[in-house]
């Protein structure tokens, strides 16, 4: 009776490990990059209604599950390499916990679930979840070895990110706001192959190939290409976007927000994750959720 009970919980304890790390593969903490789905619901949130959060928030969920597909079949594809980096050896494929054929066909089930369910908040947004599929793929297979491609390929995933947000409430979009997206994520990928090529520098091991193409002069003078641009792009989106021109009070904190992350990049050695850079740094999380604040406060009282 005892040696029954012991292969039950054996087997309990089995399946919750199975389940902890296919959540883990699924990369939850990375899903704060698609909170830029609620970036065209803030500029817009006078027009919204329950039903339009509740289709922002479905749409939210359906695109973190298509990005957790992009992960499975990254870690799938990279889990040899993977294995010689200092962090990403931990991840469940990589570490040899984790079946990774297991992981590919839940990654398989998610997709087409979710391209299924999208059809219901807007064929459109479907079709772009397929583009974001479709673009990391082909990223994961072959263009995060092409130097500069690469981050301009990392850098369309945020602006299709925003792009999916105003879809799924069918609002119209500038152009000064996706070339603000498109300049911003540039900076954030920028930073992420200094950090990686800094990495490289301290370990040979471990390391992607293109970082061969890479080095430092070249990256921070791309940086600071895209810093200004950046700056000067979001001030002209606050003055001609066609809203209240009261939102250049909120250019201060954009410019803080850049400066703070330089900061992080070149005397943190930091910059490697920008979401975990969102939410373990209070400086620049008190950033955004003032800025936040600050254009829902100026679009309900100047508009």
């Amino acid at each position: 009776m005892q040696s029954a009970k012991t292969g039950i919980d054996s087997e309990l304890q089995l399946q919750g490990n199975l389940a902890g790390l296919l959540w883990r593969q699924l990369r939850p903490k990375q899903w704060t990059k698609n909170l830029l789905v609620f970036a065209a619901p803030l500029f817009s949130f006078e027009v919204l209604n329950t039903p339009l959060i509740v289709l922002s928030v479905a749409g939210y969920i359906l695109l973190c599950l298509v990005s957790s597909c992009v992960y499975i079949l990254n870690d799938f594809v990279d889990r040899e390499a993977d294995k010689l980096h200092p962090q990403k050896k931990n991840r469940p494929m990589a570490s040899g916990l984790l079946n990774p054929y297991l992981a590919l066909a839940l990654g398989g089930v998610l997709l087409v679930s979710s391209l299924a369910a999208s059809i219901l908040i807007n064929p459109l947004f479907t079709l772009l979840l397929a583009v974001y599929f479709t673009v990391n793929v082909m990223y994961s297979f072959h263009l995060k070895h092409v130097v500069l491609v690469d981050i301009m390929v990392i850098a369309s995933g945020f602006v299709l990110r925003a792009i999916a947000g105003g879809l799924i409430i069918d609002v119209p979009f500038t152009p000064w706001f996706l070339l603000c997206t498109l300049l911003l994520s540039l900076f954030l990928a920028i930073g992420k192959r200094r950090n990686e090529l800094m990495l490289n520098e301290q370990d040979k091991t471990a390391h992607r190939r293109v970082l061969e193409q890479y080095s430092f002069p070249l990256l921070d003078q791309l940086s600071s290409i895209v810093t200004t641009a950046t700056i000067v792009s979001y001030s002209l989106f606050t003055f001609t976007s066609g809203r209240t021109v009261h939102l250049m009070w909120t250019i201060p904190l954009v410019i803080y927000g850049v400066f703070r992350y330089l900061y992080l990049i070149h005397v943190k050695m930091k910059g490697g994750a920008p979401d975990r850079e969102l939410f373990e740094d209070k400086p620049i999380l008190v950033t955004v959720c003032l800025y936040v604040l600050m254009v829902i406060v100026i679009l309900a009282y100047f508009e």
